[in-house]
């Protein structure tokens, strides 16, 4: 089942829905340039345990129409809230891969936790650039070169397990995702990765007042794990995990670990 939820300024966002449609609320939210198939396995082990799932494409993302200039995080808060409401849901628990979880934090920012009862997010840090204390930053990325480091794209850090070497681990990648990602980006995707990489979201990290979950790839190729417990400290009721031999694709390079901590988390909150 699918829905179509259009937002303010005309776009059309796609929802894709599983699982049993009277049980718990569970939307997944991508990562940059990720298709909502990029949680297939999720999808798979949520709706088993009875859950009601609904996969988002925001704009630029799988089957919703392509990016225009000028988006930011704030405009991506927006769609997923018009998801939320135009769909009536409530009592959620947001689960955001990478791009997808900062979007979360710049939804609660913009629209609170009323409608929520958890958050997830998944290898991400809530602030890419290094300094001032905070070393779980973007590798390489610091107030030296914050308006150059991402003018034309995502950087190689040089960091993790090589993609190559990866085995069944980068054939759950290609499954997962596709086409996503390869090529250049357009500038209207630098225009987003530039805003997403600008931000810092721990203050609203520290005034979140619902149980929260960050999960760190132990290999992440793009900054360290301990990110998710130092951002997991700054929550009222935060807590971390950090999956071995996975990578930035966390849940897609092992999706039985990390289902199986998201399912007793669910459980639990």
């Amino acid at each position: 089942m699918s829905s179509i939820v259009t937002v303010d300024d005309g776009y059309r966002v796609h929802v894709a829905e599983h699982g049993d449609p009277t049980g718990r609320v569970v939307v997944l939210v991508a990562g940059f340039k990720a298709a909502a198939t990029s949680w297939r396995f999720q999808i798979r082990s949520l709706s088993d345990a009875g859950y009601r799932v609904l996969a988002v494409d925001l704009r630029g993302h799988g089957a919703t129409e392509a990016i225009g200039r000028g988006v930011t995080m704030q405009r991506r808060a927006a769609d997923l809230a018009a998801v939320l409401e135009q769909l009536e849901l409530r009592d959620v628990t947001l689960v955001g891969g990478s791009m997808g979880g900062n979007t979360i934090w710049a939804y609660v920012e913009a629209h609170g936790t009323d409608r929520l009862r958890s958050i997830v997010v998944v290898d991400q840090t809530p602030r890419m650039q290094n300094g001032d204390g905070w070393l779980h930053g973007y590798y390489g990325y610091d107030a030296s070169n914050r308006d150059t480091f991402f003018a034309e794209g995502i950087p190689p850090t040089g960091v993790g397990t090589p993609i190559w070497r990866r085995g069944m681990r980068l054939v759950r990648i290609l499954q997962a995702m596709g086409d996503a990602g390869r090529g250049g980006l357009s500038p209207a995707e630098l225009d987003v990765l530039g805003d997403h990489a600008k931000a810092d979201w721990r203050p609203v990290i520290a005034s979140t007042d619902i149980p929260v979950l960050l999960v760190a790839g132990a290999e992440s190729e793009l900054w360290p794990a301990t990110h998710a417990a130092a951002a997991a400290a700054l929550a009222p009721e935060g807590e971390s995990a950090v999956i071995l031999r996975a990578g930035h694709a966390t849940n897609i390079e092992q999706p039985e670990a990390f289902d199986r901590g998201l399912l007793a988390f669910l459980a639990r909150t």
